[in-house]
């Protein structure tokens, strides 16, 4: 494949980045050609915005393809809208690069794990904090098996203040709050960490108190969850996200092993961080030598090249082009779905549920 033409269906916020960066890989690679969004004229006007008179907008996916051939279409609609827009791609012979989250609910993600493995295309999701390379070493260190047994993990960070507005507070649209906002990312660090064990149960509860503070009845969606979740061999999962709390944060995110323990602080990012959408702070390790507790203080590296966003478009353009497997597969990430849907549907019943796939 000599050049990848990509199209983009959702042209809001997140389609900004996704442009930028298919733009800096070049277009003796890759070329974004066209675009489609629901609100009439925004694609068009998304292109002009961005200097590219060649690129065609439209106003329905279906006109898109309609009209413009292509390899290949990154999802950035809102979070509702995912599981639609990536079957249908799907169904149309592309390959998708889908944001974060996969979908709002289970039965969503499972309908494109179908229409994927129908059409033995790539389907990949989009958390680019994968590529971070403090991510990647800390999945080492536990691979390593310093840790001994995994048995508890704790979920840290959330924002002390950094509530969205617009679709993403409207349950419709957004289907959730931080908790697949952002909540999203640091399940996939602390599943992913672990190697993505099975989720058997949920338990949790979700609030919104300061949303609607500030918001008003606009506001119907969580602004702060926690959960328990069972996960299978014996590992419990201690999940906190938040966009708004009286807290500057929910806890480090914690490893607790029978050797050792690994803490992972957040790095210094004011009220709007703590979301783990990016690089990490601090790390140590903790375990006992020769009876007395010993703590080892980890080197952190510098990410070198391009930015983590970047990588990601990188990667899934590799994927395609070479025909190779999804950079972040949907096998991993519906377990991620599984735990956020159990967390809505917990939180809705009052009650600890079971996850079932």
């Amino acid at each position: 494949m000599a050049k990848l033409k990509v199209g983009i269906i959702g042209t809001g916020g997140i389609a900004h980045a996704h442009l930028n960066s298919y733009n800096a890989v070049g277009k003796d690679e890759v070329e974004v050609v066209a675009g489609c969004d629901i609100v009439p004229g925004k694609a068009e006007e998304f292109f002009k915005r961005n200097n590219m008179p060649d690129a065609k907008g439209f106003d329905s996916k279906e006109e898109m393809l309609k009209n413009v051939k292509l390899d290949a279409v990154s999802v950035c609609t809102y979070n509702a809208t995912h599981s639609e827009c990536a079957v249908f791609a799907l169904e149309n012979g592309l390959h998708v690069l889908l944001e974060k989250p996969m979908s709002v609910t289970l039965e969503q993600s499972l309908a494109m794990l179908k229409a994927e493995k129908e059409s033995g295309l790539i389907l990949t999701v989009g958390f680019h904090p994968r590529y971070d390379v403090n991510w990647q070493k800390i999945r080492q260190i536990i691979d390593s098996g310093v840790l001994g047994k995994i048995y508890y993990v704790q979920t840290g960070g959330g924002r002390r203040s950094g509530m969205p507005g617009g679709n993403f507070i409207n349950k419709k649209t957004g289907g959730a709050g931080c908790l697949v906002d952002i909540g999203c990312y640091s399940l996939d660090f602390a599943m992913h960490s672990i190697g993505y064990p099975k989720p058997l149960t949920v338990s949790a509860s979700s609030f919104d108190h300061l949303g609607k503070k500030h918001f008003g009845d606009a506001f119907e969606v969580d602004d702060f969850s926690a959960a328990f979740v069972r996960l299978e061999g014996g590992i419990t999962l201690d999940f906190r996200m938040s966009w708004k709390m009286h807290m500057d944060t929910a806890g480090d995110f914690i490893f607790l092993g029978t050797e050792a323990g690994l803490k992972v602080k957040q790095p210094s990012l004011g009220t709007w961080g703590g979301a783990w959408d990016g690089p990490v702070g601090e790390v140590r390790l903790m375990q006992d030598i020769l009876g007395k507790p010993v703590e080892t203080l980890i080197p952190l590296d510098e990410n070198h090249g391009s930015g983590l966003f970047e990588k990601k478009i990188r990667a899934f353009i590799d994927a395609v082009k070479n025909n190779k497997p999804a950079p972040i597969p949907t096998s991993e990430i519906i377990y991620n779905q599984g735990i956020l849907d159990g967390i809505i549907r917990s939180a809705s019943a009052g009650k600890e549920v079971d996850v079932v796939f």
